[in-house]
């Protein structure tokens, strides 16, 4: 049996130019992190007593006799992948709800991409794995979906990662003195918005209009500079949360689906009692919403959004791990 450990991301700044049909011609950039809060899949090759052959467990149960008879599209093609023929039992376990912006989706697809290497005795990259995720998401299973959640989830940790060609993917973990960096994860606060949604779905408008957003992609990856620019250097952390607010704006602008008038009012709520900025993650029409407010604004802001779950968080830097593993 073997267990893998893959974490969720928190995107900052420049999500939207980690698609291909962006930065295979104008480059991407990303600021991003990856966060205490993971996808378990548990593995095993299940034994040959039973009238199904596979065994696939998550939000639903499948038993099958063939592959081509999975419907989780992820598990059925990965297993073709890596030309898995032998019967095989999967579990899913998550910390956080599925479809929210927190790149579960790719998370899992890593996390099982991970065990079936290791169930085929074979160590692999964290660069391979990402690859082969953003290859079996984006060409095979055709999902409208970036790149940067399966860089994250295999690699881990709190990067800028730089997108370019079709296999040119560069990742610069953001190196911060650890006083710099406590005092910018203190400013951050994580909300679910109860809402959930499927982000290939949002995406496939915003990918439709990217010829007619070239200036706010275009400046949306500038902002990554100016993010990592006032987390390097000495100035005030409110810059960055005031950066997210020019970045949120622009986000919201490349498709009529990322924001919803009830995601507009939690953030104008969260502003008016003293956040400096934020914004709805992931490709946006709900799940959760990041907010930036010193710490002394924070029991407001939790008190006026007290319907919504506030969810505590820590940054992580392993990436995809194998946690388990037994012949």
């Amino acid at each position: 049996m073997i267990i893998s450990r893959t974490p969720y991301r928190i995107s900052f700044l420049g999500g939207g130019t980690d698609y291909p049909v962006w930065y295979k011609e104008n480059g991407g950039r990303v600021l991003a992190t990856t966060i205490n809060k993971y996808c378990y899949i548990t593995c095993r090759y299940l034994p040959p007593f039973f009238e199904h052959k596979s065994r696939i467990v998550y939000s639903r149960m499948e038993l099958v006799k063939r592959i081509s008879e999975i419907q989780h599209p992820a598990v059925r093609e990965c297993l073709r992948f890596l030309k898995i023929t032998r019967g095989i039992e999967i579990h899913h376990d998550g910390d956080l709800p599925a479809r929210a912006g927190l790149g579960s989706s790719s998370a899992f697809t890593v996390g099982l991409l991970h065990v079936l290497y290791s169930l085929k005795g074979t160590i692999v990259t964290k660069r391979r794995l990402a690859l082969d995720a953003i290859f079996l998401e984006q060409k095979v299973m055709n999902e409208q979906v970036g790149s940067q959640d399966q860089v994250l989830a295999a690699f881990g940790g709190f990067n800028l990662i730089e997108f370019g060609g079709t296999e040119q993917i560069k990742v610069c973990p953001v190196t911060l003195s650890q006083q710099r960096m406590d005092s910018f994860q203190e400013n951050l606060m994580l909300f679910f918005t109860g809402f959930s949604r499927y982000a290939s779905d949002i995406a496939a408008e915003q990918i439709k209009e990217t010829k007619n957003k070239k200036r706010e992609l275009r400046t949306m990856h500038q902002l990554v500079d100016r993010g990592v620019g006032i987390l390097s250097g000495n100035k005030d952390l409110a810059d960055f949360g005031r950066l997210l607010h020019e970045n949120w704006k622009l986000k919201r602008s490349l498709s009529s689906k990322i924001s919803t008038p009830a995601l507009d009012d939690i953030y104008d709520t969260a502003r008016r009692a003293g956040a400096s900025g934020g914004k709805i993650l992931g490709a946006g029409g709900g799940g959760f919403m990041l907010i930036f407010a010193r710490k002394e604004a924070q029991p407001k802001i939790r008190e006026k959004l007290k319907k919504l779950l506030y969810v505590p968080f820590r940054f992580e830097n392993l990436g995809s791990q194998i946690i388990f593993y037994t012949a």
